[in-house]
């Protein structure tokens, strides 16, 4: 047998030709590049599904919350003689009522809900109620008051009010000025005190005079109870001011965060006459973001227009917790257009009012384009509205 062409030897010790080299970084690079395309695909839809899942949670816990305190709103507060009424109110912890306007002037009134508009950013929701268990108790104040300490009411006020109750002062005017204030002590004559430095709420005087056997007295259960509440969005938190929460009364605190804008509206019944009958039920017949001349006494603003508050549309938006990556030119493309608000007819008998708004956070250096969104809405029926007196 004839040996090995020596040619033949070399050529097999020699190992990989070039142009086989050159293939095969060629098919490892493909290979690296197919694995990294699917890594960051991967990743982009692990962002973008934790983003939608970041938005779910804190968009329904702002709106479960919100839509709660909407719920109670009003109890304690539904009689007309101080629905909307101008209150006289101090708060030694430093909770303020909301401001609205009444034409020109600007008041704070006490109704269920009051909405302090924000343009296209976000709303300030306040939204009151009382905590007497049994409702409102009332009673009528027989001896003019000019200041002082103590106001005299037409009976015992022996189990209806006691020590720590917060009380509304209001003439049986509708319209007229009211005070709110917190007993003293305990009643054991026809006469309610709100003298002590140890109350919270206008300790010490009303601040109006009212006139004896022409204003009522309403009770509005225990303070501690008394649930006045205030919804504000800032720099990406749901925040809330409250007189029932701990050192909540002056400065907000956070209630949970990526809320970029709460919106609100008014949900009026317009109707006339005697067709304007609450205990024969509510109908919406208007939307609005803003206080309107609901019951056409030419003011807008009046108790009248409180009063025919039925309902409440609120939406809140959340964004997710981490932006995406942007793009190679570093625009992003997660959001590109801002959601509109309040688009949907509901009821059919009430025309819609949109809303636009603005996702952009202060202070917040990343184009609000690279976050997630959604957007929770719902429609609160006052219910406390329909069963006043």
């Amino acid at each position: 047998m004839s040996a090995p062409s020596p040619s033949l030897s070399i050529a097999r010790a020699g190992g990989f030709s070039l142009v086989e080299l050159m293939v095969s970084v060629v098919i490892g690079l493909l290979a690296v590049l197919f694995a990294t395309r699917i890594m960051t695909d991967s990743e982009r839809n692990k962002d973008a599904a934790l983003g939608g899942s970041d938005s779910m949670q804190n968009g329904m816990l702002a709106m479960f919350q919100i839509s709660s305190d909407a719920e109670q709103a009003g109890f304690g507060l539904n009689d007309p003689l101080i629905t909307g009424c101008n209150t006289m109110f101090a708060d030694s912890q430093g909770y303020e009522l909301a401001p609205a306007k009444r034409g020109a002037a600007t008041i704070r009134p006490l109704a269920a809900a009051v909405i302090e508009p924000g343009g296209t950013g976000p709303d300030r929701l306040t939204l009151y109620a009382g905590g007497a268990p049994g409702g409102t108790s009332t009673m009528r104040v027989i001896k003019n008051y000019i200041g002082g300490t103590s106001v005299e009411v037409d009976r015992d006020p022996w189990g209806y009010f006691t020590l720590g109750d917060v009380i509304v002062v209001a003439p049986e005017k509708i319209g007229a000025d009211c005070a709110l204030a917190q007993i003293s002590s305990v009643p054991d004559k026809p006469e309610l005190s709100f003298g002590a430095t140890s109350q919270r709420f206008n300790r010490g005087a009303l601040g109006a005079n009212y006139t004896g056997n022409t204003t009522r007295l309403f009770n509005l259960g225990s303070g501690a109870r008394l649930a006045f509440h205030t919804w504000s969005v800032e720099d990406g938190y749901l925040r809330l001011r409250a007189t029932d929460m701990a050192n909540a009364a002056k400065n907000s605190q956070a209630v949970t965060g990526n809320i970029v804008s709460l919106k609100a509206q008014y949900g009026f019944d317009r109707r006339l006459g005697a067709a304007f009958a609450l205990e024969k039920g509510t109908a919406i017949s208007a939307w609005s973001s803003t206080m309107i001349d609901a019951d056409g006494d030419g003011v807008t603003g009046s108790p009248g227009d409180y009063g025919r508050i039925v309902a409440l549309r609120i939406a809140v938006v959340a964004r997710s917790k981490n932006p995406e990556r942007p793009a190679a030119d570093g625009t992003c493309s997660a959001t590109t257009t801002a959601p509109t608000l309040f688009a949907r007819v509901q009821p059919s008998e009430a025309t819609a009012e949109e809303v636009e708004i603005d996702l952009a956070v202060e202070n917040d250096p990343i184009d609000w384009t690279c976050y997630r969104y959604r957007v929770f809405d719902t429609i609160v029926p006052l219910r406390n509205a329909g069963w006043r007196p």
